[in-house]
């Protein structure tokens, strides 16, 4: 599969936590797009976008500290200090060389103590919000080295601060980032378990859905934003993470199937087991009620009358048994879609210009409504009918089929929307 231009669209509010198909299944893949950092957010599941090219943006914990070059020359001699002295110098017995170690020792703490500071200020004050701090971290190469000192370094001041509110404040900031880094770690780690083995992205899906939160995504998009300057690296790691979103999309489609078919076998094998038919028409009839006869139910039902009416295995009262089922299930079925879709498709049934123009004044007619087993009596206004035949035609035209209800869908060829158009323009002529 070719992923080298694809792109990630992963709508996600930074804090959700995503766990269903529906969830996932407005992520888009298109071919190619442009990135937008600043791309504001709409409402439900829109947002981030990891791709094969991103901007050149620097945004790690020596840019936003106010002194950059004093940062890093720091951060950078705290590193390679705390290392630990090279073989030869820690093999010296000389007590002089003993008294520099410490020295430099006290020096390196010294720095890590000032480094610290500057970042508990920009975490506190320049970037306070959780969303800041998940960046900073995820941009930041030093953060592995720096964690641990940086927490003690927390507790430290916050032990000898003598102002209550602020030693509030800084408990308090060091457990909320605790945790946020917490998860970062965590998104790290799946990271990583899936760059080491690429080609095994549907196993690990199916081992550890649970953890392909809408935050782990988020979290893939800025480390690949950090390598701005390896764009190779940046391109895989767009590239994996189109694939782990395929692969998530996937398992949640299968698993939501799985799901509909156990639930509808279950309800099918309580049907048939009712003492008689009419108690198990009731049951029908009460699935219906509560909204719970669903399509892949009356799917079920439909195959098990077809596979009965076609075999002389059956004995003749199943056959009756399992025709009765069907009609009252497809009833049920055609009580629960809106009665405009109804009316329309008892409408494209009548061919002939005049009778169609009849049926249109008797579902214009105001009166009683009917529901009977064989025969409904429904109406509705030329505006409602209209606005429905429009959706579909225009759904049909932008090829926006998933948006319309499942009811609707089976609408959706051209020789019925032909006969939709001509409807439309005869309701427009006539009613309006």
């Amino acid at each position: 599969m070719e992923f080298a231009t694809a792109t990630l669209r992963l709508s996600c509010p930074p804090s959700s936590y995503f766990t269903s198909a529906r969830d996932v299944s407005s992520l888009h893949l298109p071919s190619s797009t442009a990135f937008s950092p600043r791309r504001r957010l709409r409402p439900n599941l829109k947002g981030c976008r990891l791709q094969s090219s991103f901007p050149r943006l620097r945004f790690s914990l020596e840019a936003v500290s106010g002194d950059k070059t004093a940062f890093a020359s720091e951060s950078e001699d705290v590193k390679l200090r705390s290392g630990g002295a090279r073989d030869d110098e820690g093999s010296s017995s000389n007590p002089e060389e003993g008294d520099g170690n410490e020295k430099a020792e006290e020096i390196d703490e010294n720095k890590m103590t000032r480094v610290c500071d500057k970042l508990i200020g920009v975490f506190m004050v320049d970037k306070p919000t959780p969303t800041d701090w998940r960046r900073l971290i995820a941009f930041s190469k030093e953060w592995s080295n720096l964690r641990p000192h940086f927490f003690k370094r927390c507790m430290e001041r916050a032990e000898s601060e003598v102002d209550l509110t602020m030693k509030h404040n800084l408990l308090r900031f060091a457990r909320k980032l605790k945790e946020v880094d917490e998860d970062v770690q965590r998104h790290q780690e799946l990271l990583e378990v899936i760059k080491n083995s690429p080609l095994e992205v549907n196993e690990i899906v199916a081992k550890r859905r649970k953890d392909f939160t809408k935050e782990f995504f988020v979290h893939l998009h800025t480390v690949a934003e950090s390598y701005f300057d390896k764009p190779e690296e940046q391109k895989s790691l767009a590239r994996l993470g189109t694939t782990c979103l395929a692969s998530v999309q996937a398992y949640d489609n299968a698993s939501e199937s799985h799901e509909a078919l156990r639930a509808a076998e279950l309800k099918l094998q309580d049907i048939i087991n009712s003492p008689s038919v009419d108690a198990a028409c009731k049951k029908i009839d009460s699935l219906a009620e509560r909204n719970q006869l669903d399509s892949t139910l009356v799917l079920m039902i439909t195959k098990a009358w077809s596979a009965a009416k076609e075999t002389d295995m059956a004995k003749d009262e199943a056959k009756d048994v399992l025709y009765h089922l069907y009609k009252t299930a497809q009833g049920n079925l055609q009580r629960l879609m809106p009665k405009e879709i109804r009316i329309v498709k008892y409408l494209l049934t009548v061919d002939d210009p005049e009778e169609r123009l009849s049926a249109l004044n008797d579902a214009f007619t105001p009166g009683i409504e009917v529901e009977g087993q064989d025969i409904d009596s429904l109406y509705t206004t030329p505006e409602k009918l209209y606005t429905w035949i429009t959706v579909i035609v225009n759904a049909y035209h932008n090829s926006q089929e998933g948006t319309l209800l499942r009811e609707a869908r089976d609408l959706m060829n051209p020789e019925i929307i032909k006969k939709m158009e001509q409807m439309k323009m005869l309701i427009e002529k006539r009613f309006m």
